[in-house]
């Protein structure tokens, strides 16, 4: 199959230079198509996937002029995939990280910021960056924050402390508009710049874990710090685009700066005059650019993998990694060429309900629907095995794993992933409900009704946890409306799919957050902090209780094991499998991926530890 309106990579890199003349020879290659079979008793994919092949050989390329860049050969740039709508963005020229429309760290641009201290929950390791140490006071309620010295932005005006008080300043002027802004106005009472290498936070409240949760990077959180010298002289900071190359805007500590963006690419390039360098604390990363193309989608992603055009891109399904591996030996996964194809990403999914509404505010119904599910045979058919189950709401991270092995008691006494449908019969009869003529239950002449709605992401394995859901007696159906995330938001949907992005370690604290009874909406109005509406005051009351101890403090454990017993009794939502990213990586050009040999970080490119990644990178051809 010919793919129309997607030009090769190999003339977008072309364009980059920006104005070359290249000869293509095209060749179609055709492979397997995707089929699904609807059998009576069950869903079946057979995992077979088309990926339109479209050999592309550049065989002449004539410069004619550079436009004020440099050029940079294929092997020294990291082509990213990402992004966009339709191979497309509509968000060029916005490089101000506190815009409030437009700005993503997302679609390249972790590469050009850094943060203050990073986190990795593979290697449970933390990294001092623009920072080199924090401190807290007995109390709890003041936080110190030593500044590297020798940190410059690329104008090469110093990285101060000023910077960051500047920076949290803002976001208490302007909260809560600005990413974060909300949980720090409700915690910080003042944030001053003792000297240009010490910053120090003062709380309302005893508050350990703002520099980790808030200020550290991770995964996609941590706050920003944007330079003060520019800042301070903007009106309105949610409006502005802080794009001007020849101002050499946006300014960035980081070693990759943006010169080139519109809504077909952008580009990152290494500033060789980087800090980190200067003063012997890194080395210049061998990367010189990184060129970021806007994503069609999977099918695209997985022809430009198979040739060999781009380096990485956003996580994929099973079927379709496993057809890029089988086609293009120098494409690896985290896992290599074996399943699951990737690593456990920071995102474990439930199915969730309206807990405040009937039928679902019955903690047995919703008991009576886990027990409906079998985990294994749903991710065997849609993953064709590569994936896995999940009891709770954490991913399976080694910093966490203490605290689930605190609660192998709980799990067996409440076990949340058991697939057992005569214990659904028997609660949905002990309920009062009864099966119809049609085989669903019901109650007073009302069926129980799932509309389990969801992205794009879980179109594979969906309809495979509906149908069981109908086999066991419940009128399910999956379908991926355009107002899903809308009703969702107000509760208006029982059944929906949806992702913790929570903890990563070294505790559960944040990830037990997200059913604090705060949280909680009344059903029609917007509540994305918590879709469940699951309201247990005593559950709130431990989450509150940990929250003002430093992690790592004994008395956590005693009270996560107290409040997990109720969370497992009352099964706010059910739990179903890890989230995977499954990312192609090129070694055509790069070595130094982060694998399960050599974790040191997840892989994702559009997290903040993606300048971590590019640090790591070796180039094959020297």
């Amino acid at each position: 199959l010919a793919v129309t309106g997607l030009a090769s990579l190999g003339a977008m890199l072309a364009a980059c230079q920006p104005k070359v003349v290249e000869k293509v020879v095209k060749e179609t290659v055709v492979v397997e198509k995707p089929v699904e079979k609807e059998v009576k008793e069950t869903v079946v994919v057979e995992k077979k996937v088309e990926v339109p092949k479209e050999v592309t050989k550049v065989v002449e390329k004539v410069v004619e002029k550079q436009v004020g860049l440099k050029n940079v050969p294929r092997e020294r740039t990291l082509v990213y995939y990402f992004g966009g709508s339709g191979g497309t963005w509509s968000n060029a020229g916005i490089c101000n990280p506190y815009a409030t429309v437009g700005w993503t760290h997302q679609e390249g641009q972790s590469a050009a910021i850094e943060g203050l201290e990073y986190y990795s929950a593979f290697a449970n390791q933390f990294m001092p960056w623009l920072a080199e140490s924090h401190s807290y006071n007995d109390k709890l309620d003041e936080l110190t924050i030593k500044i590297r010295k020798g940190v410059e932005w690329s104008d090469g005006v110093p990285f101060t402390a000023k910077d960051v008080e500047y920076t949290l300043n803002m976001c208490l002027k302007w909260a809560p508009q600005l990413r974060n802004s909300a949980y720090i106005k409700d915690h910080v009472k003042e944030v001053k710049a003792l000297d240009d290498y010490t910053v120090k936070i003062t709380f309302l409240d005893p508050c350990p874990r703002f520099y980790f949760e808030t200020l550290t990077f991770k995964f996609d959180t941590g706050q920003y710090i944007i330079p003060e010298h520019i800042f301070k002289d903007i009106e309105d900071p949610t409006t502005f685009n802080f794009w001007d190359p020849a101002k050499g805007w946006p300014v960035t500590t980081a070693p990759y700066r943006v010169t080139y963006f519109t809504n077909m690419q952008k580009f990152l390039d290494r500033r060789d005059d980087w800090w980190a360098v200067k003063i012997g604390f890194q080395k210049l990363p061998e990367v010189e650019r990184v060129l970021v193309i806007p994503m069609v989608d999977d099918t695209k992603a997985a022809q430009l993998a198979i040739q060999g055009e781009i380096d990485a891109c956003l996580d994929l399904r099973p079927a379709t990694m496993k057809t890029i591996l089988e086609q293009n030996p120098l494409i690896i996964s985290h896992t290599g060429k074996k399943k699951p194809y990737g690593y456990v990403d920071w995102w474990p999914n439930n199915i969730g309900f309206n807990d405040l509404e009937e039928p679902f505010k019955n903690p047995d119904l919703r008991w009576a629907v886990s027990y409906a599910i079998d985990r294994d045979k749903a991710i065997e058919i849609a993953y064709d095995g590569a994936g896995s189950k999940q009891p709770l709401f954490l991913p399976s991270y080694k910093s966490l794993k203490p605290f689930m092995d605190n609660i192998k008691d709980l799990l067996e006494k409440y076990p949340s992933n058991e697939y057992n449908p005569a214990k659904t019969e028997e609660l949905m009869k002990k309920n009062g409900y009864t099966k119809d003529k049609e085989g669903f239950w019901g109650k007073g002449g009302k069926r129980i009704v799932m509309e389990m709605g969801g992205w794009q992401v879980w179109a594979d394995i969906g309809p495979v946890v509906a149908e069981q859901l109908r086999k066991a007696g419940f009128d399910a159906s999956y379908s991926q409306p355009s107002d899903w995330g809308d009703r969702v938001s107000k509760g208006l949907v029982n059944g929906f799919w949806y992702g913790h992005g929570g903890s990563v370690g070294p505790d559960p604290w944040l990830s037990m957050t997200l059913y604090h009874a705060k949280y909680v909406s009344v059903t029609g109005a917007p509540g994305w902090s918590g879709p469940w509406r699951w309201k247990n005051e005593e559950y709130s009351k431990l989450v509150d209780e940990i929250g003002l101890l430093p992690m790592g403090h004994p008395k956590i454990m005693e009270l996560w094991h107290k409040a997990i017993e109720i969370w497992l009794r009352e099964l706010p939502s059910v739990p179903m499998i890890e989230w995977y990213h499954r990312i192609p990586m090129n070694t055509q050009y790069w070595t130094g991926w982060p694998t399960e040999e050599n974790p040191y970080l997840n892989g994702a490119p559009w997290h903040l530890t993606f300048p971590r990644i590019l640090d790591r990178l070796k180039a094959v051809k020297k």
